[in-house]
């Protein structure tokens, strides 16, 4: 469908992720299925409608529909001042990190006997990183002699760097001397890069049956600031565009609970 091509060019333009761009089309696609109409006819007042009508599995689902249809209006409908009033993103519930000790995460991670497995999981505790980042990890992003991780393109196009120690130096250098892989630090079974879903087995297998690997980022910025790491500096590790995003982790810290208790 033309109109689709050119609305996910549009965000390809405006350097949306993959992922979101992903997203939000299969959400314009469903739309453009219920309504059945020429997508360059489609009014305002209809999309809005459509928005307040549909029933939402999520918040987050909520969110990801409105933002993409806010968007079909103004991409492809070219309603640059589009006011869609009455609907408002909702608010998601304020939930804190689940996370769990960083010792003990350590602990089960070096039981771990693959080294595949071992250094993926590794780098998520030891580094922060997202499950893409460690996915498009090269290794000429790796600068062990300055003990420097450089994320290329992290979420929202950006850069940053983050600290690679000694010990997962040595185990990455042991790693590759067993796979050997080339470009990518991980390959998949038949393809250059290993796959979300492989990685997120992996924590269910060897962590928790109901964790994910966004817990070994949540935990690692937790024992960062348990440990004096300042919440900017922090911020810039975890690339996060507002310290807000960062305050959170506060809220999970030990060091801060036990400043709280001195303080009383």
């Amino acid at each position: 469908m033309k109109s689709v091509e050119i609305y996910k060019q549009k965000l390809t333009n405006k350097n949306y992720s993959k992922r979101t761009i992903e997203t939000y089309v299969c959400y314009l696609e469903k739309f453009l299925q219920e309504i059945k109409k020429n997508p360059y006819h489609i009014t305002t007042k209809e999309i809005e409608n459509y928005l307040l009508n549909k029933n939402y599995s999520s918040i987050s689902v909520q969110n990801q529909v409105i933002g993409s249809l806010k968007l079909f209006a103004k991409y492809i409908l070219g309603k640059k001042e589009v006011h869609l009033n009455k609907i408002e993103r909702p608010k998601r519930e304020k939930k804190l990190p689940r996370i769990i000790d960083a010792e003990l995460l350590a602990e089960r991670i070096s039981m771990v006997k693959n080294l595949k497995h071992k250094a993926i999981l590794t780098l998520g505790l030891s580094c922060g990183l997202r499950i893409s980042e460690v996915i498009n990890l090269k290794w000429l992003d790796l600068d062990k002699k300055r003990n420097v991780l450089n994320v290329i393109n992290g979420k929202g196009k950006k850069d940053r760097i983050t600290f690679l120690n000694n010990n997962l130096i040595e185990l990455l250098t042991e790693y590759w001397l067993e796979y050997r892989s080339e470009e990518y630090v991980f390959n998949g079974q038949f393809k250059n890069q290993y796959s979300a879903t492989s990685i997120q087995r992996l924590v269910k297998k060897y962590i928790h049956p109901t964790a994910s690997f966004h817990l070994l980022r949540h935990s690692f910025a937790t024992y960062a600031l348990d440990n004096g790491t300042g919440i900017g500096a922090l911020a810039d590790i975890m690339g996060h565009n507002s310290i807000k995003t960062t305050e959170i982790y506060y809220h999970t810290s030990l060091k801060a609970v036990q400043n709280l208790k001195q303080v009383i």
